[in-house]
């Protein structure tokens, strides 16, 4: 199999482990072995034309984040050491483990990441759209932590519980946070499904990518966050140029590598959107 001209890397035989704590990871090890897929991936994570949500897109940069967290290095998708963590995985996933990024893997990636978010599967299970929780099980946000552009007051207090301790968390270890209040406010959070209804058949969207009919929100568990937007664009503007943006954010990196401390899972194609999970697998309330 080639691809660019390129020969496909050889399987990989073993897992590669990572290197000691504080030692620094040696991206271009391995690189006469590894160098065919490694200029692969260098042209495809900008250039690769493909439409995995639907729309055409141009690279998978917007993914990089989570693919990274996912093969367990910071490497850049043009180092040799990225394509053979991206060749380990595909041999652990029954993908031929060419090391180089195509759009079957990144399915499998997906399919993983959704299998992570428990509102989600119980929707695959084919299970009855909850009922949202008691007004009792709710609490109010603060002003500071409701971004100005959608009001939205409510969440679940456990889960408003773990937010602030997100939160905290990132202004300690984040500059771009600390120095910017506007980060990681929250612009959506308990949505009361009889208003979310309505806006649903306002709006004409709720096509299961850009907004659900039975929506994680109804449960108070769900929360999306300010991460930064494009000049002239919305908050949640699902555009490939807005999400690559959002993705390429200090604030976006620290939350997929961060934000699992917490609770919080992501839901890929929406860099704002981060569903709690509670310490038994589930979104149950108490």
């Amino acid at each position: 199999m080639t691809v660019f001209g390129l020969c496909a890397a050889t399987p990989v035989e073993a897992q590669h482990r990572a290197p000691p704590r504080g030692q620094a990871e040696a991206c271009d090890a391995d690189p006469i072995e590894w160098a065919g897929p490694a200029l692969a991936n260098s042209l495809s994570w900008q250039r690769m034309e493909w439409a995995p949500f639907g729309p055409t897109e141009y690279g998978w940069e917007t993914y990089l984040p989570l693919i990274q967290r996912e093969l367990g290095t910071d490497c850049a998708p043009n180092s040799p050491v990225f394509a053979r963590r991206l060749a380990e995985f595909q041999i652990g996933h029954g993908l031929p483990p060419t090391g180089w990024f195509d759009a079957a893997t990144f399915q499998t990636f997906r399919g993983l990441w959704q299998e992570r978010r428990p509102f989600i599967m119980a929707r695959v299970r084919d299970e009855p759209c909850p009922d949202p929780p008691p007004l009792y099980q709710l609490g109010y946000l603060v002003e500071s932590e409701e971004h100005a552009d959608r009001l939205t007051r409510l969440l679940r207090r456990d889960v408003l519980d773990a937010y602030r301790r997100l939160v905290q968390a990132a202004r300690a270890e984040v500059p771009e946070v600390a120095h910017d209040p506007e980060l990681l406010q929250i612009f959506s959070g308990f949505r009361d499904p009889e208003a979310d209804a309505a806006r649903c058949a306002a709006a004409g969207n709720c096509d299961g990518l850009r907004r659900a009919v039975c929506s994680p929100h109804r449960t108070g568990t769900a929360v999306d966050l300010y991460v930064g937007q494009l000049a002239d664009l919305g908050v949640d503007n699902t555009s490939p140029a807005s999400r690559l943006h959002m993705a390429r954010s200090p604030t976006y990196r620290w939350l997929v590598k961060n934000a699992g401390r917490f609770g919080f899972t992501p839901y890929v194609y929406e860099p704002w959107h981060w569903e709690w999970v509670s310490p038994t697998g589930g979104y149950a309330g108490p």
